[in-house]
Protein backbone atom coordinates (compact mmCIF):
# COMPACT_ATOMS: atom_id res chain seq x y z
CA UNK A 1 0.00 0.00 0.00
CA UNK A 2 1.11 3.55 -0.62
CA UNK A 3 2.25 5.62 2.36
CA UNK A 4 2.88 4.78 5.97
CA UNK A 5 0.22 3.01 7.98
CA UNK A 6 -0.91 5.62 10.47
CA UNK A 7 -2.98 5.28 13.66
CA UNK A 8 -3.75 8.94 14.33
CA UNK A 9 -6.92 9.22 16.39
CA UNK A 10 -6.82 5.55 17.39
CA UNK A 11 -6.53 4.25 20.94
CA UNK A 12 -4.70 0.99 21.55
CA UNK A 13 -4.44 -1.22 24.64
CA UNK A 14 -1.44 -3.53 24.84
CA UNK A 15 -1.16 -5.93 27.77
CA UNK A 16 2.19 -7.29 28.85
CA UNK A 17 3.73 -4.21 27.23
CA UNK A 18 6.49 -3.63 29.77
CA UNK A 19 9.00 -5.65 27.76
CA UNK A 20 9.51 -8.08 24.89
CA UNK A 21 7.11 -8.09 21.96
CA UNK A 22 4.44 -6.16 23.90
CA UNK A 23 6.80 -3.24 24.36
CA UNK A 24 7.55 -3.27 20.64
CA UNK A 25 3.84 -3.23 19.76
CA UNK A 26 3.28 -0.26 22.06
CA UNK A 27 6.28 1.71 20.80
CA UNK A 28 5.49 1.13 17.14
CA UNK A 29 1.79 1.98 17.44
CA UNK A 30 2.66 5.15 19.35
CA UNK A 31 5.27 6.10 16.74
CA UNK A 32 2.56 5.84 14.14
CA UNK A 33 0.19 8.14 16.01
CA UNK A 34 -1.86 5.89 18.31
CA UNK A 35 -2.49 6.78 21.93
CA UNK A 36 -1.51 3.71 23.89
CA UNK A 37 -2.41 2.18 27.23
CA UNK A 38 0.71 0.31 28.33
CA UNK A 39 -0.38 -2.46 30.67
CA UNK A 40 2.03 -4.56 32.70
CA UNK A 41 1.70 -5.98 36.19
CA UNK A 42 5.48 -5.93 36.45
CA UNK A 43 5.81 -9.37 38.01
CA UNK A 44 8.43 -12.04 37.49
CA UNK A 45 8.44 -14.52 34.63
CA UNK A 46 6.45 -17.02 36.73
CA UNK A 47 3.77 -14.44 37.55
CA UNK A 48 4.76 -13.65 41.13
CA UNK A 49 5.25 -10.14 42.44
CA UNK A 50 4.42 -6.79 40.87
CA UNK A 51 6.03 -3.47 40.06
CA UNK A 52 5.02 -0.24 38.37
CA UNK A 53 8.42 0.23 36.76
CA UNK A 54 8.05 -1.84 33.57
CA UNK A 55 4.93 -0.10 32.25
CA UNK A 56 6.11 3.30 33.47
CA UNK A 57 9.40 3.01 31.59
CA UNK A 58 7.66 2.26 28.31
CA UNK A 59 5.25 5.16 28.82
CA UNK A 60 8.25 7.42 29.42
CA UNK A 61 9.85 6.16 26.19
CA UNK A 62 6.72 6.93 24.22
CA UNK A 63 6.32 10.38 25.73
CA UNK A 64 10.00 11.20 25.19
CA UNK A 65 9.47 10.47 21.50
CA UNK A 66 6.47 12.83 21.39
CA UNK A 67 3.72 10.24 21.70
CA UNK A 68 0.83 9.81 24.13
CA UNK A 69 0.53 6.91 26.53
CA UNK A 70 -0.90 5.96 29.87
CA UNK A 71 0.29 3.20 32.19
CA UNK A 72 -1.86 0.42 33.62
CA UNK A 73 -0.65 -1.85 36.40
CA UNK A 74 -3.76 -4.04 36.68
CA UNK A 75 -3.62 -7.82 36.40
CA UNK A 76 -5.27 -9.50 33.42
CA UNK A 77 -5.86 -12.61 35.55
CA UNK A 78 -9.27 -11.43 36.78
CA UNK A 79 -12.33 -10.00 35.05
CA UNK A 80 -12.11 -6.96 37.32
CA UNK A 81 -8.53 -6.35 36.26
CA UNK A 82 -9.35 -6.73 32.58
CA UNK A 83 -12.23 -4.28 32.88
CA UNK A 84 -10.01 -1.73 34.59
CA UNK A 85 -7.41 -2.00 31.82
CA UNK A 86 -9.96 -1.23 29.12
CA UNK A 87 -11.57 1.47 31.31
CA UNK A 88 -8.18 3.19 31.50
CA UNK A 89 -8.23 3.63 27.73
CA UNK A 90 -11.80 4.89 27.67
CA UNK A 91 -11.39 7.26 30.62
CA UNK A 92 -8.01 8.63 29.55
CA UNK A 93 -8.37 8.71 25.77
CA UNK A 94 -12.10 8.27 25.12
CA UNK A 95 -12.06 4.93 23.30
CA UNK A 96 -10.58 1.47 22.83
CA UNK A 97 -10.12 0.86 19.12
CA UNK A 98 -7.40 -1.78 19.34
CA UNK A 99 -6.63 -4.50 21.87
CA UNK A 100 -3.50 -6.60 21.75
CA UNK A 101 -3.74 -9.19 24.54
CA UNK A 102 -0.11 -10.16 25.01
CA UNK A 103 0.48 -10.65 28.75
CA UNK A 104 1.97 -13.98 29.72
CA UNK A 105 3.94 -16.03 32.21
CA UNK A 106 5.65 -19.42 32.18
CA UNK A 107 5.66 -22.26 34.68
CA UNK A 108 7.13 -25.10 32.68
CA UNK A 109 7.17 -28.62 34.11
CA UNK A 110 6.75 -32.07 32.65
CA UNK A 111 3.16 -33.28 32.92
CA UNK A 112 3.60 -35.73 35.85
CA UNK A 113 5.22 -32.97 37.93
CA UNK A 114 2.71 -30.21 37.09
CA UNK A 115 0.86 -28.86 40.12
CA UNK A 116 -2.60 -27.38 40.32
CA UNK A 117 -1.05 -24.02 41.25
CA UNK A 118 1.12 -24.10 38.12
CA UNK A 119 -1.88 -24.93 35.97
CA UNK A 120 -4.18 -22.31 37.46
CA UNK A 121 -1.58 -19.52 37.33
CA UNK A 122 -0.88 -20.06 33.63
CA UNK A 123 -4.55 -20.47 32.69
CA UNK A 124 -5.43 -17.32 34.64
CA UNK A 125 -2.88 -15.09 32.91
CA UNK A 126 -3.14 -16.48 29.39
CA UNK A 127 -6.67 -17.80 28.85
CA UNK A 128 -8.48 -15.79 31.51
CA UNK A 129 -6.36 -12.78 30.54
CA UNK A 130 -7.58 -13.04 26.95
CA UNK A 131 -11.20 -13.29 28.13
CA UNK A 132 -10.93 -10.55 30.76
CA UNK A 133 -9.61 -7.92 28.37
CA UNK A 134 -11.32 -9.00 25.15
CA UNK A 135 -14.82 -8.97 26.62
CA UNK A 136 -14.90 -5.31 27.75
CA UNK A 137 -13.00 -4.25 24.62
CA UNK A 138 -15.43 -6.19 22.41
CA UNK A 139 -18.44 -4.66 24.18
CA UNK A 140 -17.06 -1.15 23.76
CA UNK A 141 -16.22 -1.69 20.09
CA UNK A 142 -19.70 -3.03 19.41
CA UNK A 143 -21.50 -0.32 21.34
CA UNK A 144 -19.43 2.47 19.77
CA UNK A 145 -20.63 1.45 16.34
CA UNK A 146 -17.09 1.86 15.01
CA UNK A 147 -15.88 -1.70 15.36
CA UNK A 148 -12.28 -2.42 16.19
CA UNK A 149 -9.32 -4.77 16.09
CA UNK A 150 -8.40 -7.49 18.59
CA UNK A 151 -5.25 -9.60 18.47
CA UNK A 152 -4.94 -12.48 20.93
CA UNK A 153 -1.63 -14.23 21.55
CA UNK A 154 -1.37 -17.95 20.98
CA UNK A 155 1.82 -19.98 20.60
CA UNK A 156 3.39 -22.70 18.50
CA UNK A 157 3.31 -24.72 21.75
CA UNK A 158 -0.47 -24.43 21.80
CA UNK A 159 -0.90 -25.11 18.11
CA UNK A 160 1.56 -27.99 17.85
CA UNK A 161 2.50 -29.03 21.42
CA UNK A 162 5.81 -28.86 23.29
CA UNK A 163 7.45 -30.96 26.00
CA UNK A 164 7.07 -29.54 29.50
CA UNK A 165 4.36 -27.04 28.59
CA UNK A 166 1.07 -28.86 29.11
CA UNK A 167 -0.40 -25.93 31.08
CA UNK A 168 0.86 -23.31 28.63
CA UNK A 169 -0.14 -25.34 25.56
CA UNK A 170 -3.67 -25.88 26.87
CA UNK A 171 -4.09 -22.17 27.56
CA UNK A 172 -2.73 -21.14 24.18
CA UNK A 173 -4.92 -23.55 22.23
CA UNK A 174 -7.89 -22.31 24.23
CA UNK A 175 -7.04 -18.81 23.02
CA UNK A 176 -7.14 -20.05 19.43
CA UNK A 177 -10.69 -21.34 19.98
CA UNK A 178 -11.71 -18.10 21.66
CA UNK A 179 -10.39 -16.10 18.71
CA UNK A 180 -12.33 -18.20 16.23
CA UNK A 181 -15.61 -17.63 18.05
CA UNK A 182 -15.01 -13.91 18.60
CA UNK A 183 -14.24 -13.45 14.91
CA UNK A 184 -17.62 -15.00 14.08
CA UNK A 185 -19.52 -12.97 16.68
CA UNK A 186 -17.68 -9.77 15.79
CA UNK A 187 -18.30 -9.89 12.05
CA UNK A 188 -21.63 -8.06 12.14
CA UNK A 189 -20.10 -5.26 14.25
CA UNK A 190 -16.96 -4.77 12.12
CA UNK A 191 -14.74 -6.24 14.82
CA UNK A 192 -11.82 -8.20 13.41
CA UNK A 193 -10.20 -10.75 15.73
CA UNK A 194 -7.01 -12.69 14.96
CA UNK A 195 -4.21 -14.58 16.72
CA UNK A 196 -0.46 -14.19 16.59
CA UNK A 197 2.07 -16.79 17.69
CA UNK A 198 5.28 -14.80 18.29
CA UNK A 199 8.70 -16.37 17.89
CA UNK A 200 11.19 -14.15 19.71
CA UNK A 201 13.85 -14.17 22.39
CA UNK A 202 12.33 -12.41 25.41
CA UNK A 203 12.58 -12.34 29.18
CA UNK A 204 10.19 -15.30 29.34
CA UNK A 205 12.29 -17.41 27.01
CA UNK A 206 15.59 -16.83 28.77
CA UNK A 207 16.80 -13.43 27.69
CA UNK A 208 15.86 -10.74 25.21
CA UNK A 209 17.64 -10.55 21.86
CA UNK A 210 18.48 -6.90 21.41
CA UNK A 211 18.74 -6.69 17.63
CA UNK A 212 19.52 -10.15 16.30
CA UNK A 213 17.24 -12.51 14.39
CA UNK A 214 15.19 -13.21 17.52
CA UNK A 215 14.65 -9.57 18.41
CA UNK A 216 11.06 -8.86 19.55
CA UNK A 217 10.82 -5.98 17.09
CA UNK A 218 10.85 -8.52 14.27
CA UNK A 219 7.40 -9.73 15.34
CA UNK A 220 5.76 -6.30 15.45
CA UNK A 221 5.30 -5.58 11.71
CA UNK A 222 2.69 -8.30 11.30
CA UNK A 223 0.71 -7.26 14.36
CA UNK A 224 0.78 -3.58 13.37
CA UNK A 225 -0.47 -4.49 9.89
CA UNK A 226 -3.27 -6.65 11.37
CA UNK A 227 -4.64 -3.86 13.56
CA UNK A 228 -4.54 -1.14 10.90
CA UNK A 229 -7.90 0.09 9.64
CA UNK A 230 -7.03 -1.05 6.10
CA UNK A 231 -6.88 -4.72 7.16
CA UNK A 232 -10.09 -6.74 6.86
CA UNK A 233 -8.57 -10.09 7.87
CA UNK A 234 -10.40 -11.88 10.67
CA UNK A 235 -10.43 -15.34 12.23
CA UNK A 236 -6.87 -16.17 11.23
CA UNK A 237 -3.69 -17.17 13.06
CA UNK A 238 -0.19 -16.11 12.13
CA UNK A 239 3.31 -17.02 13.29
CA UNK A 240 5.77 -14.13 13.28
CA UNK A 241 9.43 -13.85 14.19
CA UNK A 242 12.91 -13.46 12.71
CA UNK A 243 11.32 -11.54 9.83
CA UNK A 244 9.29 -14.65 8.91
CA UNK A 245 5.51 -14.38 8.69
CA UNK A 246 3.20 -17.30 7.95
CA UNK A 247 -0.38 -18.40 8.51
CA UNK A 248 -1.35 -21.45 10.57
CA UNK A 249 -4.81 -22.95 10.28
CA UNK A 250 -7.08 -25.75 11.40
CA UNK A 251 -8.19 -27.97 8.55
CA UNK A 252 -10.46 -30.94 7.95
CA UNK A 253 -9.69 -33.81 5.58
CA UNK A 254 -12.28 -35.79 3.58
CA UNK A 255 -11.83 -38.91 5.70
CA UNK A 256 -13.69 -42.18 5.22
CA UNK A 257 -17.45 -42.51 5.40
CA UNK A 258 -19.41 -45.73 5.50
CA UNK A 259 -23.08 -45.77 4.43
CA UNK A 260 -25.19 -43.78 6.89
CA UNK A 261 -27.28 -46.79 7.89
CA UNK A 262 -24.35 -49.20 8.27
CA UNK A 263 -23.32 -50.76 11.58
CA UNK A 264 -19.63 -49.85 11.58
CA UNK A 265 -17.25 -51.81 13.79
CA UNK A 266 -13.96 -50.75 15.32
CA UNK A 267 -12.29 -53.30 13.07
CA UNK A 268 -13.70 -51.61 9.97
CA UNK A 269 -12.46 -48.21 11.15
CA UNK A 270 -9.00 -49.68 11.76
CA UNK A 271 -9.04 -51.18 8.27
CA UNK A 272 -9.56 -47.70 6.84
CA UNK A 273 -6.98 -45.81 8.90
CA UNK A 274 -5.18 -44.66 5.74
CA UNK A 275 -8.32 -42.93 4.47
CA UNK A 276 -9.31 -41.58 7.90
CA UNK A 277 -5.86 -40.07 8.41
CA UNK A 278 -5.13 -38.86 4.88
CA UNK A 279 -4.69 -35.09 4.55
CA UNK A 280 -5.14 -34.86 0.78
CA UNK A 281 -8.03 -32.62 -0.21
CA UNK A 282 -8.25 -30.84 3.15
CA UNK A 283 -10.50 -27.82 3.53
CA UNK A 284 -10.67 -24.98 6.03
CA UNK A 285 -13.94 -24.84 7.97
CA UNK A 286 -15.66 -21.50 8.57
CA UNK A 287 -17.40 -22.58 11.76
CA UNK A 288 -18.56 -25.64 13.67
CA UNK A 289 -22.04 -25.56 12.12
CA UNK A 290 -20.68 -26.28 8.65
CA UNK A 291 -18.07 -28.85 9.67
CA UNK A 292 -20.34 -31.68 8.49
CA UNK A 293 -20.99 -30.07 5.11
CA UNK A 294 -18.45 -32.29 3.29
CA UNK A 295 -20.21 -35.37 4.62
CA UNK A 296 -23.62 -34.07 3.54
CA UNK A 297 -22.22 -33.30 0.08
CA UNK A 298 -20.73 -36.78 -0.17
CA UNK A 299 -23.94 -38.46 0.93
CA UNK A 300 -25.98 -36.32 -1.45
CA UNK A 301 -23.77 -37.30 -4.32
CA UNK A 302 -23.79 -41.00 -3.42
Amino acid sequence: MAGEMRFDGKVAVVTGAGGGVGRQYALELARRGARVVVNDLGGSADGTGSSDSAASKVVAEIEAAGGEASPSFDSVATFDGGQKIVDTAIERFGACDILIANAGILRDKSFPKLTLADLEAVLDVHLMGAFSTAQPAFRHMRESGKGGKIVLTTSSSGLFGNFGQANYSAAKMGIFGLMRTLSIEGARSNIQVNCVAPAAATRLTGGEDGDGPGAPRRVAPLVVALVHESCAITGETFMAGSNWFTRCFMAQAPGWAAPADADVSAEQVAAHWDEVRASDGFVEVDNALVSLAPLAKRRGAA
